[in-house]
């Protein structure tokens, strides 16, 4: 059997993706719910909940961009999700408002 890479190298470039990355990923999927979710976008106390949901998810993405086995990966994965959520968001949010 090879020898393991360790993780630790990877730390500094997985926390920035955590941070930069998970941030707009948790800020997509927080939108998201806000147009689709209970009560459409201006549903009462909804502001309140996608402001606590969006710190919750942000959280969890920084917790478990450790489990990438390099920072690359960690980048890459978040990246390309980010992209789809936005990607959905901004065609959610045009249909919804009679567009395309």
């Amino acid at each position: 059997m090879g020898r393991r890479e360790r993780i630790q190298p990877h730390w500094w470039s997985k926390s920035l993706a955590g941070i930069v990355l998970g941030f707009v990923l948790a800020l997509g999927v927080t939108g998201l719910f806000a147009w689709v979710g209970p009560g459409g976008l201006h549903a009462d106390n909804k502001v309140q909940f996608n402001m606590w949901a969006t710190a919750l998810i942000w959280m969890l993405l920084f917790a478990f961009v450790y489990l990438f086995s390099t920072g690359l990966r960690a980048w890459l994965w978040l990246g390309g999700a980010s992209i789809a959520v936005w990607s959905l968001l901004l065609l959610t949010q045009s249909l919804m408002q009679g567009g395309i």
